[in-house]
Order: structure tokens, then sequence, then C-alpha cells
């Protein structure tokens, strides 16, 4: 069974539906132009809601540490995903700013981007595999793009990964089974609109990844 982190949640309910279903990952969104962003007040509303042993991981484009500061002062993640253009410098940074683990989103196209993903690896403590997004994207993420999944098959890399990208409860099976992944994310595939999840479609794809 792979790990699901389901991202982008801004309801209670939707919490919930994550965690029971058997999510280990519940994704925050800080980034205003996201459909699924949340503000702090609803974070630090949300957050405890979250289940002991569901990681709260926050999402972050490109954050400077004024931001890291005012959301970590209220909200109690356990992860911060950085989903921008950060650098390999930045995310050591990160790191050491907030003393929390960091995942690092790296969007693939083609075998050309696949370097980044061992430059990265030597200071996250976690990739994110994702599709890079169009050079027109307003989102660097959560776009409902998958990539070549055949990019990955026997590869490793030095941290522990994610595959995103594009799942959903009827691909992500196939999408396991060809790359290996040991976790996978989910956001805009579980959603009946860009931003509102579906508890039926969050049970459908933890139940297919597992």
């Amino acid at each position: 069974m792979s790990q699901v982190k389901i991202c982008g949640l801004h309801r209670p309910e939707h919490i919930s539906a994550a965690a029971e279903a058997g999510a280990r990952y519940v994704g925050l969104v800080f980034f205003p132009k996201s459909p699924r962003a949340v503000s702090v007040d609803e974070a630090a509303m949300l957050a405890p809601l979250v289940p002991v042993g569901v990681a709260r991981v926050g999402l972050f484009v490109d954050p400077d540490d004024a931001l890291l500061d005012e959301v970590l002062a209220r909200v109690p993640l356990d992860v911060i995903q950085l989903h921008g253009s950060e650098s390999p410098d930045r995310v050591a940074a990160v790191k050491a700013l907030t003393g929390l683990p960091v995942m690092k989103a790296v969007g693939l196209s083609d075998a050309s981007d696949l370097p980044a993903l061992t430059d990265y690896g030597l200071v996250a403590d976690m990739l994110l595999v994702d599709a890079k997004p169009p050079r027109d994207a307003d989102l660097p993420g959560g776009n409902g793009l998958s990539f070549d999944w055949r990019l990955l098959v026997g590869r490793k890399w030095l941290r522990p990964w994610m595959l995103a990208g594009g799942l959903t409860a009827q691909n992500v099976a196939e999408a396991i089974r060809l790359t290996g992944a040991p976790a996978v994310d989910v956001s805009s595939g579980v959603e009946a609109e860009p931003g509102l999840k579906d508890e039926g479609l969050i049970r459908a794809f933890i139940a297919a990844a597992s």
C-alpha cells in the first residue's frame, strides 16, 4: 500500500473524510492564487482537527521568511512543502528556519528534468515528483496534469518520494504499479469542481491506492 496525501483541504468534513479513509498526510495551501488556498485564520482552525498520526503539510510557493514565521506562529504544521522555484540553498534555509522537515516539489516533463531530483535530494527531506506546469499556468501544481510515468521506472533517489500530477481513483493503481511510488499526492483528482473536495472521491482514491 502506498501512503496517500490529500492536498488542498479547507473544510473540516473533508479533513475527517481523508483521515477516516486512511490518508497519511493532509495538505493546507498557503498560496493565494490557488482555489484551494486557506488564510492563516482558517488554517489555525483546521490544523487542530487533524488526528494524531496524520501529518499536517503546509504548501508554500516561494515563501519569504515573514510568511513562514506568521503561519508557524499560529498553525501547528508537521511538514513544509515548497512548490515554487526555490533553489536547493533556499530549501536548506527554510529547513533551518522552521526546524521542520521540508518536502520539495520538482516538476517533470521529460528526462532533462530528472537531475533536479538528485540536486534537491541532497537538501530536502522528501521529494514530490509532479508534472511540470505549462509556461502560462497560474498554478505550479494542482492543474490535473500528468507526465510520462515511464521516466521514473527503476529510478531511486536519496530521499523518500511521493508521486503527484493528474492522479485519480481510476489511474492511481497503475501509476503505483509502474513507478513503484511509495506515496501519492492528489488534489484536483478528488474534487467535484476546482477547490471543492468530494468525500466519495477521497475515499475512492485512497481505496484505489491501497
